[in-house]
């Protein structure tokens, strides 16, 4: 079986999170559309459930999967890949299940003393549908990833979200119509229908493709032994993924209370919240694909490459890919910090140029934070992440609760860029402490901030002058993008901020050679 390189693994889940991404933006214009500002932040009250749910479920699951398939694998002990994701699923499964009643049957309760929201009764019940779905499937897809068989995963990916929009389409002119309690449940609906048919794909997907490969083997340790080692590693992961989401949920249930204290109505609290949560971090959000995806696949390489004390290799993929991720996290900076208002009035028809302004200005660090992730969690330091996610956390409700009833929204931002700040400087010092990597402030920071400046200076300018005038508004401001984006990367490519031989290491088959 072939091994894949860490950019090909990375590119081709990028092309599934484009296509998934660009179909989620269709997906989410429509619905802000039928839902509106308030529809979609009842949506958003709704969804760190899920993620919750996926936290206690299977999160830390997926990661170990992903890992201890690629250990196996690369000894060749099919049969110990076997046991470790059935006893995964069994597991995952079981606690999904757990979940689903507890929820179903709770739904009143968190609705009327966490959400304050009656109406969000109904999508919680149905919601409750899709875990013990999203339990297994997660497990399958770290098999697949640990493997570096990337291409099960990204099919998937596309699957979901196609799945996802066929039901809304379906469903909505029958729920929308009977208020925003419904307008929520046809959404959490096309969930509950996603995460079904996605378990239904991935495994006959695992069946096909460990018959074709011929990866059958008896275990060389019992199931007691690997009971024991995927706990060890899954649930302390587990552990610090649940209070992590959980303080992501209370930061999402006391933004619209804050701001409430701060004067606005519930209707003006709820449309904020879901301006900022379902349309302008989603925007920020979208060009992170690559990095994403580049995210996931630096666990296994760098957990195989680390452990086989490969560290000049290690050194090299990490720089390269805090390169890349520096460079991506300027370039949409330059992009929002020019045209936010733009962005806000083509995409949804609504008024967020601000936040988009403001949550331009944290692309890099937003970015940049996504490999530090893949990069700490590949070289074993999963409580290190807790313990800054937890910092992170304490930070942001810290602002939300006592600074929002004073400043409204931007509060809550600006608490968001000093835990950035915080949480990046220390995640860079613990790689730099375990790896031993050098700084390279001049390619990382410095070229791609004066590429991205001139680029953005010069296009605005354009814009305003010509283009806009020629072209009109929609027409020109997708010409303008287009035209950043090539100076902008002509630019990097001149300076010399990246290079051909950075790209062409990182294409190489075996990326963990020495």
């Amino acid at each position: 079986m072939k091994k894949r390189s860490i950019v090909t693994g990375a590119l081709i889940l990028t092309g599934a999170g484009v296509i998934t991404r660009v179909l989620g933006f269709v997906y989410r214009i429509y619905m802000s559309n039928i839902m509106g500002a308030e529809g979609m932040g009842l949506y958003q009250l709704i969804m760190p459930v899920y993620m919750l749910a996926w936290s206690i479920a299977c999160s830390g699951f997926n990661t170990a999967i992903s890992k201890l398939i690629a250990q196996e694998h690369a000894k060749h002990e099919y049969g110990n890949m076997g046991v470790i994701l059935k006893q995964s699923v069994l597991i995952t499964s079981a606690v999904g299940l757990l979940l689903t009643v507890c929820l179903y049957f709770g739904a009143t309760s968190i609705a009327v003393y966490f959400f304050k929201d009656m109406r969000t009764i109904l999508a919680l019940q149905i919601l409750s549908l899709a875990f013990p779905f999203m339990a297994a499937g997660t497990c399958v897809r770290g098999y697949f990833l640990g493997l570096q068989e990337t291409l099960v995963p990204a099919a998937n990916q596309v699957l979901e979200q196609c799945v996802r929009m066929i039901v809304i389409y379906c469903l909505a002119g029958f729920f929308i119509p009977r208020g925003l309690e419904y307008a929520c449940a046809v959404a959490v609906i096309g969930i509950v229908a996603e995460e079904f048919i996605s378990f239904i794909y991935i495994f006959v997907s695992y069946r096909k493709f460990k018959t074709l490969n011929r990866l059958t083997k008896k275990p060389s340790f019992s199931s007691r032994e690997s009971l024991s080692l995927i706990c060890s590693m899954a649930v302390p992961l587990t552990a610090n993924r649940v209070i992590g989401s959980l303080l992501a949920t209370l930061e999402n249930i006391l933004i619209p209370q804050r701001l409430q204290a701060f004067g606005m109505s519930s209707v003006e609290a709820m449309s904020t919240f879901g301006r900022l949560s379902g349309m302008a971090m989603p925007l920020i959000y979208f060009p992170t694909a690559l990095l994403t995806s580049l995210s996931v696949t630096l666990v296994p390489a760098v957990s195989e490459a680390a452990a086989l004390n490969r560290m000049n290799s290690v050194r090299r993929t990490v720089s390269q890919s805090i390169l890349f991720a520096s460079i991506s996290g300027v370039g949409a900076a330059s992009l929002f910090l020019c045209f936010p208002n733009e962005l806000g009035m083509l995409i949804y028809n609504q008024p967020i140029g601000d936040m988009l302004f403001a949550l331009g200005l944290m692309c890099p660090l937003l970015y940049i934070q996504i490999i530090f992730a893949g990069v700490l969690n590949g070289l074993g330091n999963q409580m290190f992440i807790f313990k800054i996610s937890l910092l992170s956390s304490i930070i942001n409700i810290f602002f939300i609760y006592v600074l929002v009833p004073q400043y409204g929204i931007w509060a809550f931002m600006a608490g968001w860029f000093v835990s950035l700040v915080i949480s990046c400087t220390f995640e860079l010092n613990k790689i730099r402490h375990n790896i031993k990597i050098g700084l390279d402030m001049c390619n990382w920071i410095l070229k791609p901030v004066l590429c991205a400046s001139a680029a953005g200076l010069s296009v605005h300018w354009i814009n305003n002058a010509y283009i806009s005038d020629y072209l009109g508004n929609k027409v020109g401001l997708l010409v303008s993008i287009m035209l950043l984006f090539l100076i902008f990367f002509s630019l990097i490519i001149l300076t010399g901020a990246l290079k051909s031989e950075d790209l062409t290491r990182m294409l190489k088959r075996d990326n963990a050679s020495a």
